[in-house]
């Protein structure tokens, strides 16, 4: 497995420019993790697209069934897909011209990685976005 090569300057650069995330995999559920991440990005000013076959909308947002169907530009996929979804999400988020492929907390997966970086993206991988939003933005603040 490589290793992360990510630094602390680019999260929180990433961080603060990004103003559109596609969730993939968000759950209408609020007990689980995806849907209290996007709540809480959604609450810190984030603009949250739900990616999600299965709901019309979650958080008060129009849900899509895949990134292609997104009409808008989009920052960052931040990905609640089990690692062997990963490649061919990376592939999508290519194709929508997305500048980041942030991989949840316990998800990793190299192939997926590399298509990303090939393809222009940067690659955030077993990273809770909340928590380094959290760890990272609010000490900027």
């Amino acid at each position: 497995m490589a290793a992360e090569n990510i630094e602390e300057s680019d999260l929180k650069r990433i961080l603060r420019e990004t103003k559109t995330i596609a969730v993939v995999g968000l759950s209408a559920d609020p007990t689980k993790d995806s849907h209290r991440v996007a709540a809480y990005l959604k609450a810190r000013g984030y603009h949250i697209i739900p990616v999600n076959p299965g709901a019309q909308e979650i958080l008060g947002e129009k849900s899509y069934p895949n990134l292609e169907s997104i009409p808008e530009r989009v920052d960052v996929v931040d990905v609640f897909r089990r690692p062997e979804h990963l490649p061919e999400i990376a592939e999508h988020a290519v194709k929508i011209g997305a500048k980041v492929l942030w991989m949840q907390m316990g998800v990793r997966n190299e192939d997926a990685a590399r298509t990303a970086r090939a393809g222009g993206l940067e690659v955030v991988q077993d990273r809770c976005m909340m928590a380094e939003h959290s760890r990272l933005m609010a000490a900027a603040a």
